[in-house]
């Protein structure tokens, strides 16, 4: 016995620890990081367990007025890619500042969308909130397929057959979307929420008819210091007005932006609070809207039962 625990010993000094006692050295994953947590979910949709998935922003934060931490530096100095939004959704670019501080590649994961042009302080601005179309959801997952592929070749019909599956599932989900939208007649489909994240949805899903199609909300496009933030008094007095006049029965506030501004409304229009809608920011870990189609049920479920005869 004293002679196999000399043998022991002396293997244990003489080899490599991975090789001891038949262990196995683990290999480093290669690290992603996005910028918010929708796109954290696209990518680990596509990458599985083949990388680490790190979203800068947590669920319920705001990437207009975000502020990066140092936490966040050294996220970004350890990632090997890092994937952003882009359309100035990550407020005064702070996802492609960290990035090239740390010298990282970045990925634009809207390249190629054809955005909706809105109206802010009398600019004509992209709108950024391209992902509430389940059209643009897709694009969103290709153009990140196609940087995982780049990125690593060798697991490309992985990352694709991944891929494919996803797409499915979020044109399955799409049909599921305009069937309960279907509930609500044309004359109730009405959305105000607290500022204008919801064109891509509207438009898609034809809500708010009397204004393009286009999202009614006291606040513009953006909830920070960028262009078309702020509620003005000339812009409750249009929300206000447009809800009177659509004698819509429920509006909305939003998870990621203080609800005082809509709830001043609701007082002003005599209207109900029809729930919680997931905007900017998917819901935490172990809620029903912790992923992207998760966070879209809820967000149907919650419009079509507040809207509905």
């Amino acid at each position: 016995m004293l002679r196999l625990f000399s043998v022991l010993l002396a293997l244990a000094v003489l080899l490599p620890p991975a090789t001891v006692f038949g262990a196995k050295k683990t290999e480093r994953k290669p690290a992603l990081v996005a910028s918010t947590t929708q796109i954290a979910d696209f990518a680990r949709q596509i990458a599985g367990d083949r990388m680490t998935v790190t979203s800068i922003l947590a669920p319920g934060a705001d990437p207009h007025t975000y502020q990066p931490t140092p936490d966040d530096v050294q996220i970004v100095l350890d990632a090997d890619l890092c994937l952003e939004n882009g359309l100035h959704l990550e407020g005064k670019s702070w996802m492609a500042t960290l990035a090239k501080d740390a010298g990282k590649p970045l990925v634009t994961v809207t390249r190629g969308l054809a955005p909706l042009e809105i109206e802010a302080d009398g600019q004509s601005i992209a709108d950024p909130h391209a992902w509430f179309s389940i059209r643009n959801a897709a694009l969103y997952v290709n153009n990140i397929v196609q940087a995982l592929e780049r990125f690593d070749p060798d697991r490309a019909e992985e990352y694709r057959a991944r891929a494919t599956l996803y797409l499915q599932q979020l044109r399955v989900l799409d049909a599921w979307i305009r069937q309960q939208v279907n509930r609500i007649p044309p004359e109730r489909r009405v959305l105000v929420t607290t500022h204008d994240a919801f064109n891509y949805f509207c438009r898609e899903y034809r809500f708010n008819p009397n204004n393009d199609f286009l999202s009614i909300a006291p606040v513009g496009w953006s909830t920070g210091s960028e262009v078309g933030a702020g509620m003005t008094p000339e812009r409750h007095k249009q929300v206000v007005e447009s809800i009177r006049q659509a004698a819509t029965p429920a509006i909305f506030v939003e998870t990621t932006i203080n609800p005082k501004q809509v709830r001043e409304i609701a007082r002003d229009t005599g209207v109900e609070i029809g729930g919680e809608l997931y905007s900017d920011s998917m819901g935490p870990a172990g809620s029903a809207g912790e992923t992207y189609i998760g966070m879209m049920r809820e967000n149907v479920l919650i419009i079509v039962l507040a809207l509905k005869p």
